[in-house]
């Protein structure tokens, strides 16, 4: 075996020992349970997996998905996430250090040294990210809901990557490939100026100046909240215009900080300030964390004025502003308006096949970011031709 074989039947290997970990944050993460204790056991008998029975895609096969002890079944779910991490794991390897569906910019043709002098970083975001929309995704098909911890650690991966990035890469090289989001100084100002709004907008609800919106009293059962909006329980419009106010104060922020960089004397300092490749890397990130965010936003909130009902989770806003950390700007806004396509096509499966299962919009979010990610060239190329033909 060449040494890229190996190191994509590696990947494979992490990648579904990944999976068997992703089963267990799709399970215990949203019922409030530790990630790490007790061991892992058969949720109908208690009876504790012994290591030997604990392995990747093996045991359930051995097994033939039932417990050992009790003889309950034991969902398919297991082996899939397992499978589909590992063989996306793999794809993700072989598309970018194989068969090149994504430039890197290496010079050299050999994929496994590509890896090894730097690609490995790039990967490493890509497996993150991968990893959290699987099982963000999973999370919320079960229960409709987008645990914010894994969309929190999604973001704190994607900006530090993204910080060190050009301590291992050339940063012309990150930079002409978009390999890992960066900034000019007209949008490094908007970002910092944004997060300073930030702040300001947190430490205002903290203070009770503005009020969270969908916010129930204590008495109030969440399940039967979320069967209640149409009820009569929330006043949509409203809820709306109290996250128009918490929005208010990143708009205002970061609009002066733009015109304090554009149009003062630290304009040049400023901009040296950015042209340091880590900062720039940095608000790179930020301001694909805020770009993400706005445009679920935005969509949320001026649906929710126009229809009267509440356009699309928080959940989705969250995990975007997560993608865009990670992706950068130009690519989460791309992913957005490609997910809608594959709402359509469900909605019309079920139409054909005439049944009725639901799903909400995180899943279709996380395929078209995927696929942004892994066929970024193809994409904006295309778009690039579009814009020249439409230009003529």
């Amino acid at each position: 075996m060449t040494l890229l074989e190996v190191l994509g039947l590696f990947t494979f290997m992490v990648g579904i020992c990944i999976g068997s970990f992703l089963n267990v944050v799709i399970y215990r993460l949203p019922r409030s349970m530790s990630l790490s204790r007790p061991a892992s056991s058969c949720p109908s008998c208690g009876y504790a997996i012994p290591f030997y029975l604990n392995i990747p895609l093996v045991s359930w096969l051995l097994l033939r998905g039932k417990c050992k002890n009790c003889k309950a079944q034991i969902s398919v779910r297991y082996f899939i996430v397992e499978l589909v991490t590992g063989l996306l794991f793999l794809f993700l390897f072989l598309a970018y250090f194989k068969f090149n569906v994504r430039s890197l910019g290496f010079e050299s043709h050999d994929g496994a040294r590509n890896f090894l002098s730097g690609g490995w970083i790039f990967y490493l975001s890509g497996i993150i990210l991968v990893s959290s929309l699987l099982s963000a995704s999973a999370i919320d098909i079960e229960l409709w809901v987008i645990p914010l911890s894994i969309c929190v650690f999604l973001s704190i991966c994607g900006i530090v990557l993204s910080s060190i990035s050009s301590l291992l890469l050339p940063f012309a090289q990150i930079v002409k490939f978009d390999l890992f989001p960066t900034a000019t100084l007209p949008s490094a100002s908007l970002a910092f100026g944004a997060f300073f709004g930030l702040a300001v907008s947190l430490l205002l609800l903290r203070k009770g100046l503005i009020k969270r919106s969908y916010q129930t009293s204590e008495d109030v059962n969440l399940e039967d909240v979320k069967g209640s909006f149409e009820e009569g329980l929330f006043n949509h419009r409203l809820e709306a215009l109290k996250e128009l106010m918490f929005v208010l104060p990143i708009v205002v922020f970061s609009a002066v900080a733009y015109f304090l960089v554009q149009k003062t004397s630290i304009h040049d300092s400023c901009a040296d300030f950015v042209a340091i490749p880590w900062v720039s890397n940095l608000a790179g990130s930020l301001w694909g964390y805020l770009i993400g965010a706005a445009v679920v936003w935005a969509t949320r909130i001026f649906g929710t004025l126009g229809f009267g009902k509440e356009a699309m989770g928080m959940g989705d806003v969250h995990l975007m502003a997560a993608v865009g950390a990670v992706i950068g700007a130009t690519s989460v806004t791309l992913a957005f308006f490609i997910a809608p396509f594959f709402g359509l096509a469900w909605a019309i499966s079920q139409m054909f096949f005439k049944k009725t299962r639901e799903i909400p919009y995180g899943p279709f979010l996380s395929i078209a970011t995927i696929l942004v990610m892994i066929y970024h060239d193809a994409f904006f190329n295309r778009l690039a031709a579009m814009m020249l033909i439409s230009s003529k």
